[in-house]
């Protein structure tokens, strides 16, 4: 006799049957879809009729199994296939794909969440963001640029905003300094004067004596006119188009005021001229700087020895101004000596910590031979943008044994004062003369030769693109050449990733079997590598999907089947009783 329950058996399977083609069809749809991973349904049995338990073995029977008929199928669940798509190269940075396990973490309005698809771009604050507008979360950097972990924050990467400046630690020279060139003998001699004070000085000058170094400037006469003051308070004298060696030498102006003593234009004239004092006295017993004969009124000023330290200055470039009438040359210049010696300048350029350019002048000059045991040479470091009392912002000796290596420490320290710029100060750097590839020998040569090879530091740049590292780190480019770490992105990890819920747009949220997310960086805890400039692809298999979708639709056809034969036997039983 025909049964209803098979209309209910056939039934259930057509259901079944149905929601698995709904499974398949959602695949397929998402073949394209950037990280869609695939599902499967899965079936299991109803609850079985018992019509019999069975019985067991006896003496005289072999016992019976139990006898019972199904009610047809159900739904088991589905089962999400978390295996990695394959990756498909997209050359733009801002595209990232996970290579091994793990979830990008999104933050959608205050909601922590998860996601494979890395389909991000910048919006206008320049957070890195999800196509539908979640913050991709990640690790940000400290003030010296180190990824500080912990502490989850929106990804921000502001290119063409952020700028970046370095001051200069490390500048490396290389070069030969000649060792066969000649020792100085005297440094430059120039003279100005003669100077005499006026009757009326106050102090007068001790006797037989034109000047003194306590005379005021403006009790000095005017050589040109008798019994008149050469200068008066408010005056100003510059120092402009002096030449040392081969460089012009900044200006410089002295203000003259009533209590301005000659001592005082002597240790202007010292630091206008960039002239080290305490360097000794030159071969020939002189002693560096400037000077008052006070018995000839004749202002002495000796250079430092070697030719780039030569010091080449006339009357015309000793002004006198300020006054009522036009300026004036003042001082009767004369340079009855230049330096000698072997010697040679080299400049370079070295940046403080708001980057601005600052130029730095070193001269070599060679003091000394030892026989069979090298030479010894002396430096002068120096720089225009010193900010202190002179140039001058540096002065040693560096030795070569025989073989025209360096010896001793080869590096120097040296700091330039930027008071009142404001950068830190002093800036502080070394000069090294010693390299893994080359550095400075002292042989000899036909001239002398020096360069700076390389140096650190930087002038202002502005971020100009970004990467993304296996590790998650990003680092970014700016358009002075320096790189620097922007951040780090993180990713988690899930005890059960397949229990993750879906709520569209290729994101998923925690669920009860999800287990908590585990907080990490790329190639840590079993994650995956981070692949900069590449998507994961979808990854359905569509033979498989195909292969499902036919053996579902035959599970579908075969169930209407089952009706319509209980419906065929329930109308031949109703024909019976016609």
């Amino acid at each position: 006799m025909a049964s209803t329950t098979a209309f209910y058996t056939g039934l259930s399977a057509l259901n079944v049957n149905a929601r698995n083609l709904d499974v398949i069809g959602n695949n397929i749809s998402n073949v394209n879809t950037t990280a869609f991973k695939s599902s499967r349904m899965l079936f299991s049995t109803q609850v079985s009729r018992t019509l019999s338990s069975g019985s067991p073995p006896g003496t005289n029977t072999g016992g019976s199994n139990p006898n019972q008929v199904g009610l047809g199928v159900q739904i088991a669940g589905t089962q999400r296939n978390f295996t990695a798509g394959s990756l498909s190269t997209t050359g733009d940075p801002r595209d990232l794909a996970i290579d091994g396990a793990g979830f990008f973490i999104v933050n959608r309005a205050g909601s922590q969440l998860y996601t494979r698809a890395g389909t991000f771009r910048q919006n206008n604050t320049n957070d890195l963001v999800t196509i539908g507008g979640d913050r991709v979360q990640g690790f940000g950097v400290d003030s010296s640029f180190n990824v500080v972990t912990g502490v989850l924050q929106d990804i921000n990467i502001p290119v063409g905003i952020m700028t970046l400046a370095e001051a200069t630690k490390n500048i490396r020279l290389g070069g030969n300094l000649n060792a066969g060139g000649s020792v100085p003998t005297h440094g430059s001699l120039t003279n100005f004067g003669a100077l005499g004070a006026l009757g009326t000085a106050v102090p007068a000058p001790g006797p037989g004596n034109q000047l003194e170094t306590t005379t005021r400037l403006v009790d000095i006469e005017d050589p040109a006119s008798a019994g008149n003051a050469l200068m008066t308070a408010g005056q100003t004298i510059t120092i402009t188009g002096a030449k040392k060696g081969t460089q012009n030498v900044a200006d410089s102006t002295y203000t003259v005021t009533a209590s301005s003593t000659v001592q005082d234009f002597l240790a202007f004239v010292n630091n206008a001229l960039n002239i080290s004092t305490t360097t000794g006295n030159n071969p020939d017993g002189s002693t560096p700087g400037a000077a008052l004969d006070p018995a000839t009124g004749v202002i002495s000023i000796v250079g430092n020895t070697g030719t780039t330290n030569s010091i080449d200055v006339k009357s015309a470039n000793v002004v006198l101004g300020g006054g009522v009438g036009p300026a004036s040359t003042p001082f009767s210049v004369a340079t009855p000596q230049t330096a000698d010696g072997e010697s040679i300048l080299t400049s370079m350029v070295a940046y403080d910590s708001l980057g601005t350019p600052l130029t730095i002048n070193l001269r070599m000059t060679l003091e000394s031979k030892q026989g069979g045991n090298g030479t010894t040479w002396r430096y002068y470091a120096e720089s225009p943008d010193n900010l202190g009392v002179n140039n001058m912002i540096g002065t040693g000796t560096l030795d070569f044994d025989s073989a025209g290596r360096i010896t001793g420490t080869p590096t120097l320290a040296v700091s330039i004062d930027r008071t009142g710029s404001g950068a830190a100060t002093p800036m502080s750097f070394e000069m090294s003369f010693n390299g893994p590839a080359a550095g400075v020998t002292a042989l000899t040569s036909q001239i002398s030769s020096l360069a700076a090879l390389s140096g650190d530091g930087s002038p202002l740049g502005t971020l100009q693109g970004f990467s993304v590292g296996q590790d998650g780190t990003i680092t970014g480019t700016f358009s002075n050449g320096l790189t620097r770490t922007l951040g780090q992105v993180a990713v988690a990890t899930f005890t059960n990733p397949e229990g993750l819920v879906e709520l569209g747009g290729s994101v998923y949220g925690t669920a009860p079997n999800s287990g908590e997310a585990l907080i990490t960086t790329p190639l840590e805890l079993g994650t995956g590598k981070i692949v900069g400039g590449a998507l994961e692809l979808s990854n359905v298999d569509l033979s498989q999907e195909f292969v499902n979708l036919i053996l579902a639709s035959t599970g579908y056809s075969a169930a209407s089947r089952i009706i319509t034969t209980t419906d065929q036997l329930m109308q031949q039983l109703l024909a019976i009783g016609r």
